[in-house]
């Protein structure tokens, strides 16, 4: 099987890794406390309940757009995945308090880049979860989205396995 580097990914004809976008504790997207997320509304993923305010690039790829609120982040991976990252629950009701981003639109980003900083004990102190969901929102091209078994994770690490 032929494998190479691309943007930071290890990819194969038939999957690819992608890797935590935060350091925390790795939860199903069924945990989320939000349907959007837990129906599976937007697509398959895996949600981490972050340790520290800071998130990072899952993969190589192509900042697709950023939200005005600076709570979520939509990049266009090397591979295709179409993966939205979300900072908390209703955090868009923050309105960007608490939220700075490092990223703009057409920006390349590689695995591990810093997307956004964020105060955890601003979302907090609003009454909001800081949990956040990474999707893949174009998930129904795929064979399989597959969360690797962790309890938790520190940013970098391998966290799902995707397959055509």
């Amino acid at each position: 099987m032929i494998k190479n580097i691309l943007g930071g990914l290890k990819r194969n004809r038939d999957s690819f890794i992608l890797y935590a976008h935060l350091s925390g504790d790795v939860k199903e997207l069924s945990e989320v406390k939000d349907d959007v997320f837990s129906g599976g509304i937007l697509g398959k993923g895996v949600a981490i309940e972050p340790k520290e305010g800071v998130l990072y690039s899952p993969c190589g790829g192509v900042i697709d757009s950023v939200f005005d609120t600076k709570h979520a982040i939509n990049i266009l991976s090397d591979f295709g995945c179409e993966i939205l990252l979300h900072i908390g629950i209703d955090t868009v009701n923050l309105k960007g308090k608490g939220f700075e981003v490092k990223v703009k639109a057409k920006d390349r980003v590689n695995k591990g880049d810093v997307l956004c900083v964020f105060d955890m004990d601003t979302i907090k102190s609003a009454g909001l979860d800081t949990i956040t969901p990474m999707v893949i929102c174009n998930s129904d091209e795929y064979g399989s989205v597959e969360i690797l078994p962790k309890n938790s994770v520190k940013a970098g690490d391998a966290i799902m396995r995707v397959t055509k």
